[in-house]
């Protein structure tokens, strides 16, 4: 029987078990979803002494209809389109331009604010573990692997430590890899499996991204930061 987290760190540690494979290899690299996914992100790329990034994903929404994801854009400049929902609404190219707009500034903004000056990570060819705090629909993870996979990594691998039975089932056919370390039923919501499921603050992710990148951690940086 499943039993709730303590905090996101502690679902981090034990979803690290479920990684140990991917230790100390130099072709990884862990990402995090913000702002959730990062407390969670951070003690698996310390486990596996891996370097640590965000990936930035905002839903591009139906005008009026926002809670429709007509696209995404991501981290590094990547823009996915949802074409069915394009050709079936007709949606014109001024729309989704002004909508890309709207959210690019948003994105810029976090950018900014979590890493300051440092570089992306460079993701073409390495292994790819893009975490998150859990998976109850999955549709911004989806977003986030479209937009990944126009980077060109050599794999991606999904990592949460509790999930949906029925979402972490059906990533099986969307990533090369998808690691739940929990699936509970019923599941009811991602919160329901912390004890505390306290909000992350944007200044928390600057700090725990930023543990990672001192000397004193131990870790490699990502190529072309520091």
């Amino acid at each position: 029987m499943a039993v709730p987290f303590r905090d996101r760190a502690e679902g981090g540690r034990v979803l690290a078990t479920k990684l140990c494979r991917y230790a100390d290899r130099a072709d990884v690299q862990v990402l995090a979803l913000p702002r959730g996914g990062v407390p969670v992100a951070l003690e698996v790329a310390k486990a596996l002494r891996a370097p640590l990034d965000v990936f930035l994903v905002r839903k591009l929404g139906v005008p009026g209809h926002e809670e429709l994801a007509m696209g995404a854009i991501a981290s590094g400049g990547v823009r996915v389109l949802n074409r069915e929902v394009v050709d079936r609404l007709r949606i014109p190219a001024k729309l989704i331009e002004t909508a890309a707009a709207r959210e690019q500034l948003e994105l810029s903004r976090r950018e900014r604010l979590y890493r300051d000056d440092r570089p992306a990570a460079a993701l073409r060819d390495r292994i790819v573990i893009l975490v998150d705090d859990g998976l109850a629909t999955g549709s911004s993870m989806r977003a986030a692997v479209a937009a990944l996979r126009k980077l060109h990594p050599a794999k991606v691998i999904v990592a949460v430590p509790t999930a949906s039975p029925e979402v972490c089932e059906d990533f099986q056919t969307e990533v090369d890899e998808i690691i739940c370390a929990q699936t509970p039923e019923p599941f009811y919501s991602v919160g329901a499996w912390y004890e505390n499921f306290a909000q992350i603050t944007d200044g928390e992710v600057r700090e725990m991204l930023e543990t990672l990148q001192s000397p004193q951690s131990g870790l490699r940086q990502r190529p072309g930061a520091g």
